[in-house]
């Protein structure tokens, strides 16, 4: 890892909000919307916290149709990546916040999409 890299992923490790965001996809893939709703921020804000962990390689995203979704890096990943997500989870795991995310999380995916993201998309 460079350093460049590895300020990336400190940089984006750096932020409650982006921590929540990147340990709300441990179970799978979420919809920005899922996680707008979850975190409770403007859509703006939480696009651009998605694009910093984006852009640290701690996220894959892609469009299908009007949505974006996102998922944890995968195994493509570089192992210093994997293992900061392995840190972030180990040393969050026990943390109220984040296990109240991960019970917010499954009643969100029960919700119909189409109309969770209706508020946050322009007709």
């Amino acid at each position: 890892m460079k350093m460049r890299e590895f300020i990336q992923v400190t940089q984006a490790l750096a932020d409650p909000a982006r921590v929540r965001a990147l340990l709300a996809l441990r179970d799978g893939e979420l919809c920005l919307c899922q996680i707008i709703e979850l975190l409770g921020l403007a859509p703006s804000t939480v696009s651009r916290h998605l694009n910093l962990l984006y852009q640290a390689q701690l996220v894959q995203r892609r469009k299908q149709g009007r949505w974006m979704y996102f998922t944890l890096a995968g195994k493509t990943a570089t192992p210093p990546v994997q293992q900061a997500i392995a840190w972030a989870a180990a040393a969050l795991a026990t943390d109220p916040l984040i296990k109240q995310d991960a019970r917010r999380i499954k009643t969100l995916c029960r919700q119909n999409l189409v109309e969770l993201c209706a508020c946050y998309r322009p007709n």
